[in-house]
C-alpha cells in the first residue's frame, strides 16, 4: 500500500511521544494500523506491549478488525491478538478491577443512575417542569465536575442555585458509597487517584503499556490526559492521533487547549500534519480552510485535496422553513435521477430540533430517512403539555392532573391543595379561596379565558394562551430560575404554533398528534433496519462519517453559531462544528439559510461570509 509522505513519517516514528495532525479524510486510521503493524514487525515490539485507546466501543471495535485484517498473513498474526484495543472506560476499568475486585455488577447503569438523582430531587422537594431534561442537565453537570477534576465548592451550576447542585452531588455520592457502586466519571477520577497513591500498580501497567496510542486525542478531557500520562511514563512512547480543528465536545470537558499544549508538556515532541484530504473535493477543502482561519486558538494547518475536481458549494436563501424542506426534497429527488441513492445524502444541522419539518415532510411523501439522533417529539415537550392541558379543560375536560398543568402557569397562587378531586368544578376552587377574593379574581378571569380558548382555531388559541393569558411571562420567569435562555423556550411555542396552522379546529390537530407520534415511532423501530435511507444528523452525530452530497440546514446566526454561544472559546467551537460538517461532503455540498424563521426576520450565519472570505 502506498502512504504520503506525511502518512509514512508518523507510520516509521520510533520512540518517543509524537503528535499526528490529522485533518478530515487524511486516512488516519490507516496510518495508526500501519503504526501498530511497523511497531510489531520493524521495531520488535511485543503485542502485548501495545495499548490502543479510542473514545467509543464501536471506534475501539472497527480499529483491532482492521489492524487484524491487515495482519492477516502476518508470521506474528497469532501475536497480534495481544495488542490491546479499548475505550478509556474499559481501560481504566481493567486497572480498577485488578486492584479493587471489581466487577461488572460494580457499574452503575444509566438508567439506575437517573433513578438516584430523581429520587434526590423528590426529597429535597425540588419541582421543574421537565423532570427528565433537569435530571439529564444535571448528570452531565455532575460528569463535567468529576471529568475536570473541578472543586465543588468553586463551581457554578448552570441548571440551579449552587447550594442545590452541592446537595444533590454529594447525596448522589452518598447513595453510590453505600452500594458500592461507581458510576463511568468515577472510573475515571478513581484510576487516576490509584495511579498516584499506589506507584508500585502504576510500575507494573507501566511495563504492561510500554506504547500508548490514542486516537480522536482532541477529545481528551482533563483527567483522562493525566492518567495517559501516569502510564507512558518514564518512555513517554505516547502516540497522538487527533484534530484540533473537529473539537466539539466542550460540555464533556473536551477542549483543544490539551491537544494545543502537549508540545510543550513533552518537549521533544515530534509532530505530523497528515495535510492531503483524501475524502473531499477541492472546492470544499478550500472553503472549509477559509472558514477554519478565523479561528485564533489552533494549529496552522495547509490541508490540501487529493481530489481535484471541483463541485461548486451552493449556498441558497430560503424564505422559511416550509420552503426549505421542499428545497431539500427537490435536491434529493435531483441526485436520485441522476444515479445516487438515499444513502448517499445527509441532511445536518446544529440540534435535534431542527429537522421537526423536514422530518413531518418526509414522512407525507413517504421519503426513507434514517435519524443518527432520536429527534425529540415536540408533542411531548411540557410546553406543549402545558397547551394542550389548557385546550383540554377549555373543551370540558376538568380532569384534575390538567388544571395541575396550568393552575400556577402564570402564577396564580392556588395551592395543590385545593384539587383534592379528581374531576374539578371552578365554584368548588372559588369556595375553597372564598375569603381570598384575589386568588378568586384570578380563577374567574382563568375561566373566562378558557371560554374564549374553547371557541378558537388551534393556532388562535396558542397565541391567546402566550399573550393573553401570559403564559410567556411564566416562561421568562422559568427561564431565569434554570440559568437558561427563554428564546429557547419560545421557539417551541413558535414551532407548537406553525404545526397547528393548517387545522381549523381541535379534533383534527388532535388527530394529527397521534399520527405523528405513531410515524415517530415506525421511524424509531426501522432506524436500523432501513439499508437504504437519507441520513438526517446533528453535526457532532456526524463527526467521522462521509456522504456523497451533504445539505446543511438552518445555517443562521442564533443556530449555528447556537443562541447559547456567547463567549470567544463558544464561538469557536461552534466554528468548528460547522467545519466538521462541511468536511463530511466528498462530492456536492449545499448550504441553506432562512430569511425567515417562525415569522421573525433571521440573519445568514456567519460562517457563511467566511467561507467565502
Amino acid at each position: 500500500m502506498a502512504f504520503d509522505n506525511t502518512q509514512n513519517e508518523a507510520i516509521m516514528h520510533g520512540n518517543g511521544p509524537c503528535m499526528v495532525l490529522a485533518g478530515p479524510g487524511s486516512g488516519k486510521t490507516t496510518v495508526i494500523t500501519h503504526r501498530i503493524k511497523n511497531l510489531i514487525e520493524e521495531q520488535n515490539v511485543s503485542p502485548m506491549n501495545i495499548l490502543v485507546v479510542t473514545f467509543t466501543k464501536a471506534a475501539a471495535m472497527e480499529m483491532e478488525e482492521r489492524f487484524l485484517k491487515l495482519m492477516e498473513f502476518s508470521k506474528d498474526y497469532s501475536m497480534c491478538k495481544q495488542v490491546t484495543f479499548g475505550t478509556f472506560h474499559s481501560v481504566f476499568f481493567k486497572i480498577l478491577k485488578y486492584a479493587y475486585n471489581y466487577n461488572a455488577g460494580n457499574i452503575l447503569r444509566e438508567e439506575k443512575k437517573r433513578e438516584y438523582i430523581k429520587r434526590i430531587i423528590e426529597k429535597l422537594e425540588l419541582e421543574y417542569d421537565d423532570e427528565n431534561e433537569f435530571i439529564s442537565d444535571i448528570i452531565s453537570e455532575i460528569g463535567l465536575v468529576k471529568s475536570e477534576m473541578i472543586n465543588l465548592s468553586s463551581y457554578y451550576s448552570k441548571n440551579c442555585p449552587e447550594t442545590i447542585f452541592r446537595r444533590i452531588y454529594s447525596e448522589y455520592h452518598e447513595i453510590l458509597y453505600k452500594t458500592g457502586e461507581i458510576d463511568f466519571d468515577d472510573m475515571l477520577v478513581m484510576c487516576y487517584e490509584l495511579l498516584t497513591k499506589r506507584l508500585d500498580i502504576l510500575k507494573l501497567w507501566q511495563e504492561k503499556f510500554k506504547y500508548i496510542l490514542v486516537d480522536e486525542f482532541q477529545d481528551i478531557n482533563k483527567v483522562q490526559y493525566l492518567v495517559m500520562k501516569l502510564l507512558a511514563a518514564p518512555d513517554n512512547n505516547i502516540f497522538i492521533v487527533g484534530d484540533d480543528d473537529q473539537s466539539i465536545y466542550s460540555f464533556r470537558g473536551a477542549k483543544p487547549d490539551i491537544m494545543l499544549s502537549f508540545p510543550k508538556e513533552y518537549e521533544n515532541t515530534k509532530i505530523v500534519k497528515l495535510n492531503v484530504n483524501y475524502r473531499c473535493n477541492y472546492e470544499v477543502v478550500e472553503a472549509s480552510k477559509r472558514l477554519i482561519n478565523h479561528n485564533n486558538v489552533r494549529y496552522e494547518k495547509d490541508i490540501q485535496a487529493h481530489n481535484n475536481k471541483i463541485y461548486p458549494i451552493e449556498v441558497v436563501k430560503v424564505a422559511n422553513t416550509s420552503e426549505q424542506s421542499l428545497i431539500v426534497m427537490k435536491l434529493m429527488e435531483q441526485y436520485l435521477n441522476k444515479g445516487l441513492k438515499y444513502k448517499d445524502i445527509a441532511v445536518l444541522y446544529r440540534t435535534s430540533i431542527n429537522p421537526r419539518h423536514l422530518a413531518t415532510k418526509l414522512m407525507e411523501y413517504n421519503i426513507p430517512f434514517k435519524m443518527r439522533d432520536a429527534m425529540p417529539n415536540i408533542f411531548e415537550h411540557w410546553i406543549a403539555k402545558n397547551i394542550i392541558s389548557y385546550i383540554k379543560v377549555a373543551l370540558g375536560d376538568y380532569d384534575r392532573a390538567h388544571f395541575l398543568n396550568i393552575i400556577n402557569r402564570p402564577k396564580r397562587y392556588i395551592s395543590r391543595e385545593a384539587f383534592k378531586d379528581k374531576e374539578v368544578s371552578f365554584e368548588s376552587l372559588k369556595n375553597f379561596y372564598g375569603t381570598k377574593q384575589y386568588v378568586v379574581e384570578r380563577i374567574e378571569k382563568l375561566e373566562y379565558d378558557l371560554k374564549l380558548i374553547g371557541k378558537m382555531s388551534p393556532y388562535a388559541a396558542i397565541n391567546y394562551i402566550r399573550h393573553g393569558v401570559g403564559y410567556e411571562d411564566y416562561i421568562a420567569e422559568y427561564a431565569e430560575y434554570r440559568r437558561i435562555k427563554a428564546d429557547e423556550l419560545y421557539e417551541i411555542l413558535d414551532e407548537l404554533a406553525m404545526l397547528s396552522k393548517d387545522f381549523d379546529i381541535y379534533e383534527k390537530w388532535f388527530a394529527y398528534m397521534d399520527k405523528y407520534k405513531e410515524e415517530m415511532k415506525r421511524q424509531e423501530e426501522m432506524r436500523y433496519k432501513m439499508e437504504d435511507g437519507v441520513t438526517l444528523s446533528t453535526m457532532h452525530g456526524a463527526k467521522g462519517l462521509e456522504y456523497r452530497v451533504v445539505i446543511i440546514i438552518d445555517a443562521n446566526e442564533l443556530v449555528t453559531p447556537h443562541m447559547k454561544a456567547v463567549l470567544p472559546e463558544d464561538i469557536e467551537e461552534e466554528r468548528r462544528m460547522f467545519y466538521v460538517a462541511m468536511t463530511r461532503a466528498k462530492e456536492k455540498l449545499h448550504i441553506l439559510y432562512l430569511d425567515k424563521r417562525f415569522e421573525k426576520e433571521m440573519e445568514p450565519s456567519r460562517f457563511i461570509d467566511e467561507i467565502s472570505q
